[in-house]
Parts: structure tokens; sequence; C-alpha cells
């Protein structure tokens, strides 16, 4: 699977670099022992995160200092991690969806970086990471018509179909899906945080998701 990161990119984040998983799975509803541990993380994170908290960790921060530098206002379309850690500040929890996406977030709270998760047999040729368009059509999970103008945006050959605030429907994660994508975003130099990461959901992919070795690599 081709993944490029667009010249606009580069140019704003000479030193990004984006972490990538590909892995064959078989997507169910969350096993109790994946409840359990989101549970268990919930409890723990919920006594220690705030509004405030969860701006000034490094990852967190670093997305919204990104989407500044494009020219987006993260406090309207906020980073997705930032957005699930609030869900856990504010007493809300988790979302449960499947085991895949489940894992997902689980990681994303735990880290701060804002993954994208898809289904890689929907992506159509090339990946590229660039910056939203004006009017540029996309269709957001539980969100409907999104406004991606000056959002970092993943397209395919058939267009854009995922960002660092909200994935696609086009390429959701859904019952039939048999290779999963995740992708990293890191804007800055993070690579301690990136390789942390990339490590913690492999683990969880193949202990909680019975997932057998995972493709992962660094762009």
């Amino acid at each position: 699977m081709k993944l490029d990161i667009s010249p606009e990119i580069c140019r704003l984040f000479p030193s990004i670099k984006i972490g990538c998983i590909l892995a064959d799975v078989q997507v169910n509803p969350s096993n109790a022992q994946i409840l359990t541990e989101m549970e268990a993380i919930i409890e723990e994170m919920s006594s220690r995160v705030s509004p405030d908290t969860i701006r000034e960790m490094p990852v967190v921060a670093s997305a919204r200092n990104a989407y500044r530098r494009m020219g987006q206002d993260p406090n309207r379309y906020r980073p997705a991690a930032e957005s699930l850690l609030r869900r856990i500040a504010s007493g809300k929890g988790l979302y449960h969806v499947n085991n895949m996406v489940d894992i997902l977030n689980l990681v994303s709270v735990q880290t701060g970086f804002s993954i994208g998760g898809y289904d890689a047999d929907k992506i159509e040729g090339r990946i590229v990471f660039g910056i939203g368009f004006d009017n540029e059509p996309y269709e957001g999970i539980g969100r409907g018509v999104l406004n991606i103008t000056k959002l970092p945006v993943f397209r395919d050959d058939r267009g854009a179909f995922g960002t660092s605030t909200s994935d696609s429907v086009r390429t959701m994660v859904t019952g039939s899906t048999m290779r999963f994508l995740m992708v990293f975003p890191a804007f800055y130099a993070m690579d301690n945080e990136l390789n942390r990461a990339l490590a913690l959901a492999v683990d969880l992919l193949e202990r909680l998701g019975d997932v057998k070795k995972p493709e992962y690599w660094i762009v």
C-alpha cells in the first residue's frame, strides 16, 4: 500500500512522519476482554484529565498547532484524540463500536495521536496526505457532510477519505472489513512518541484483536 506526503504538507512540517499499520482482521463486536480493558483505562484516566490538561499533552498540542498552521481552528474542528479524551474527562466514556475501532480508540486516548482507521480494500490507488480544499466532498462518520477545508486529509484516487478530525463513511470499518489500515500522523519530530504508539497498537491488535503479525512502517 503506497502512501505519500504532499509537498504542501512537507513545506509546512519538514519533520513530518506518518506511522502505518496494515493487518488482516476479523471484525466482531468487542469482546469482554476489550471492554474490561477499556473500562480500566477510562477509570484510570478520568481522574487526571481535564480540558486544560488534554490540550497540554505533547501529541495533542502538536496536532492543535498543526491545525492552526494549516489555517484551521482546532477548537472548531478538534483532532479526534482530543475529542475522545474530552469524552473521558466529561464522564461520557468511550464509544463501543467494534473490536478494531475500539482498539484504535484505546491507543488514541493513551498516546494522544488522532489515528485514522480504514477498510483498506475500500481505498482506491495511491494514498496522499494533504490539506483539505474548499468545498471538497466529504461525509464524516456520524457527522454528515463535513467541511474539511484546511484540515489534514488523506486522499486516494477517488478523493478525500480520511481526516484527523473524522473518518469517512466511504472507507469506514464494518463487519465485512478484512484488511484494516491505521495511520498515525506526527506533524513534528516525535519519534519516541510515534514508535510507542505503533508498539502499543501492535500489542493490542495481537492481544485483544487476535491479529497475526500486523505489518507496520513509518513514512
